[in-house]
């Protein structure tokens, strides 16, 4: 049995077809994984994500990441995308600015820029400030405000000619960046404080820097997971309720005079109890004596008085 040349042939073809395809397909698979970039299937999108624990501060390697495919609704809107857009040369390498944990997205917010350094500047979101408030055992609640916490800021202060006092609240649910020099969101012990940092929109840092130069700028501490707004804005003492009644004390102590056929009786303040009776006692001898003299005075001849 014979094979025709075309048959031949087209074999050839075919073969030389097939090592085409494998060749081109091992050229992009190597391609892909130098740049770090995992092929998307149908539905999803490649994004960068911690190979492993990474502590703040340290320096960017291609080793301390890999590439995962997630649902493409499920990606962060600023995530990265190849492991090439977080390394480079050393005078572009970046620095991770909040401990990350293996397997979680690498955010931009999380990195500085390319040859960016460890600084507040650095973790300060787009549009927001930082701004610093005073802080003592109270207004720090206690100590326990630490980096990472989210906070209300409240100014207590007194207003108008009647000197009214209002509490008021000056920025809610914002992130505080570092206590004293320290901003590391790791630290768990507490520690009373001069100066707390957060982060707060612009109008914020405005109203917060006059409200510490006309009254008391004060922290309250939130829940980890309450994120609610506050229903109340402002309050001032009309709003505690009316002051409560003030207890009723002991009866006054008393004492019942009698001269002669009169009676009286004479109610004292505890306070004074002692002396009034002293008093008391005084005027009725005096008036005893006063009464036993003008008796002796009127009598008659050979009358004594009694």
């Amino acid at each position: 049995m014979s094979i025709s040349m075309r048959t031949i042939a087209t074999f050839a073809v075919a073969i030389f077809l097939g090592v085409v395809a494998v060749v081109l397909t091992r050229g992009y698979v190597s391609s892909v994984t130098q740049r770090g970039v995992a092929p998307a299937g149908a539905g999803t999108v490649a994004v960068v994500v911690a190979a492993q624990p990474m502590d703040r501060g340290v320096v960017l390697e291609p080793n301390f990441l890999k590439v995962v495919n997630l649902p493409a609704e499920a990606v962060p809107a600023n995530a990265f995308h190849a492991i090439s857009e977080l390394t480079g040369s050393r005078d572009q390498q970046r620095l991770v600015l909040r401990s990350l944990v293996a397997n979680e997205p690498v955010l931009a917010n999380y990195v500085s820029g390319p040859g960016g350094k460890l600084n507040l500047s650095g973790t300060v979101a787009a549009g927001m400030r930082a701004v610093s408030l005073r802080s003592t055992d109270v207004t720090g609640v206690g100590g326990f405000v630490l980096p990472g916490d989210r906070v209300d800021v409240l100014l207590t202060r007194t207003i108008g000619t009647n000197t009214t006092t209002l509490t008021q609240v000056l920025a809610e649910n914002i992130r505080v960046l570092g206590v004293d020099q320290s901003a590391s969101e790791e630290a768990d012990k507490p520690v009373v404080s001069k100066a707390i940092t957060v982060e707060v929109t612009p109008e914020q840092a405005s109203a917060i820097s006059l409200g510490q130069s006309v009254g008391t700028v004060s922290l309250t501490l939130r829940h980890v997971a309450d994120d609610a707004p506050l229903t109340h804005k402002a309050m001032d003492v009309a709003d505690l309720g009316p002051a409560p009644k003030r207890a009723a004390g002991p009866a006054a102590p008393a004492i019942r005079v009698v001269r002669g056929t009169d009676a009286s009786r004479f109610s004292l303040g505890a306070a004074s109890a002692s002396a009034g009776v002293e008093s008391r006692a005084a005027d009725f001898r005096n008036g005893t004596a006063a009464g036993l003299s003008r008796a002796a005075a009127q009598a008659p001849a050979g009358v004594t008085a009694p």
